[in-house]
């Protein structure tokens, strides 16, 4: 029985002395929640661009497969073909760009369809093994494909859903004989309302209102053996108002919302153990002392904050509502807003302008944005330009962006 004891009291006391751990969190203020293909989330045409990149709820143009194709329903012209072309680091390079091409017709007064097509291109990189090797030529590139449905389910309401194969070939097979491009699937899901023209005291006026559930696909990844990548699947809610003065000068005001519908990082944290000097259990800093510390960790990444990110990609959209390590806080933080205004002039030339707002430590982008557009028989010339408003600089600061939209059946439908 003596035997026993002395065992047991051995047990008892190593395990208080040894068997305690602590996690120290790692350092991280940012909070910046990344995907896959992020070029699926820039804006591609001026006139969004100009308004602080929105598009749910703004009025319909050529380029509304991008926003909220539900908007083709409400659509005066028949059909239409959209054309624009993004420069992206243009201070570093000269061959990064974004172009993007759209297509719509309107079947009847209650249904059309559409369809774009996105490409972005890195340009082109030589790979070397030595100064004297002349190298080979590589162009990373990455690009989507989409159709879309639009039905209109009321006179003022109207609800579209897309499908969308996206393509992103950037690991090098010259340098990893490995790699291949990742290919996936994903939807939209999208509505909007436009109200009848209404008349008030000194003008008449439209409510506007959209909302958009883009890219809601799976995860996707570049080898067997890499790692999964979520896809921007991207919540974006919008309401505006047209104050039309006369038949020949509208102001049109937007506000937007939106959020990615993907996991946020936890706070994550190395774990020791401890030598328990006091014997309270207790790490306390000044008294115990840590086995290995700092570079030999029992466990590492272990979750101090947050939840498991490593989860479906429907099961990240709604754990995204509720995962953010601050809490409320943070969870009001990750949404980005946008504030837009149209000033239009018998509706042949039009002014913009925009600003778009990111919390600091949700990636911090912030920025002012004009335009202007003109309108020439059945087309539409567009142009915007960026000016940052952060510390951290946008790739498409001082950008002057281009867009050309051909209109075909013009006054077709009249919903105005």
């Amino acid at each position: 029985m003596k035997k026993y004891a002395i065992t047991l009291i051995t047990f008892v006391t190593f395990n208080l002395t040894y068997g305690q751990t602590v996690v120290i969190p790692k350092t991280n203020d940012s909070r910046v929640i990344t995907t896959g293909v992020p070029f699926m989330l820039i804006a591609p045409d001026a006139r969004a661009a100009a308004m602080g990149d929105m598009g749910v709820a703004t009025s319909v143009d050529g380029f509304s497969q991008q926003w909220n194709p539900a908007k083709y329903a409400f659509s005066e012209a028949k059909s239409g073909i959209s054309l624009s072309y993004t420069p992206y680091l243009s201070k570093l390079v000269n061959d990064i760009s974004i172009s993007y091409a759209t297509y719509f017709n309107r079947l009847n007064e209650y249904s059309a369809i559409s369809a774009s097509f996105k490409y972005f291109s890195l340009g082109e990189i030589t790979l070397t093994q030595s100064e004297n090797d002349p190298g080979i030529n590589v162009k990373p590139n990455e690009f989507t494909a989409d159709v879309a449905y639009t039905l209109r389910l009321a006179d003022q309401f109207s609800m579209a859903v897309a499908m969308r194969y996206m393509r992103s070939d950037l690991r090098i097979a010259a340098v990893d004989p490995t790699a291949d491009a990742a290919g996936t699937f994903s939807a939209d899901i999208t509505g909007y309302y436009q109200s009848e023209e209404e008349a008030y005291n000194d003008f008449n006026g439209r409510w506007r209102a959209g909302f958009a559930i883009q890219n809601l696909g799976p995860k996707f990844k570049y080898d067997d053996g890499g790692r999964e990548n979520f896809q921007p699947t991207n919540l974006r809610l919008g309401a505006g108002f047209d104050f039309i003065f006369d038949e020949y000068s509208k102001l049109a005001v937007t506000a937007e919302v939106s959020k990615l519908l993907v996991p946020t990082p936890p706070i994550l944290g190395d774990e020791y153990q401890f030598t328990d000097n006091n014997g309270n259990g207790t790490y306390e800093e000044d008294e115990d002392d840590l086995e290995g510390f700092p570079n030999n960790p029992v466990n590492s990444n272990v979750i101090v904050s947050g939840q498991d990110p490593d989860v479906s990609f429907l099961s990240g959209v709604f754990q995204s509502f509720g995962d953010a390590p601050g809490g409320f806080s943070e969870e009001l933080r990750e949404f980005t807003w946008a504030l837009g205004a149209e000033y239009s002039y018998q509706e042949n030339f039009a002014f913009r302008a925009g600003f778009f707002n990111e919390a600091e430590d949700k990636g911090a982008r912030k920025f002012f944005a004009l335009g202007a557009g003109f309108k020439y028989t059945t087309i539409n010339v567009d142009l915007s330009y960026l000016f940052s408003a952060s510390k951290v600089q946008s790739p498409l600061e001082n950008t002057l962006r281009f867009s050309l939209t051909f209109n075909f059946g013009a006054g077709e439908y009249d919903e105005y």
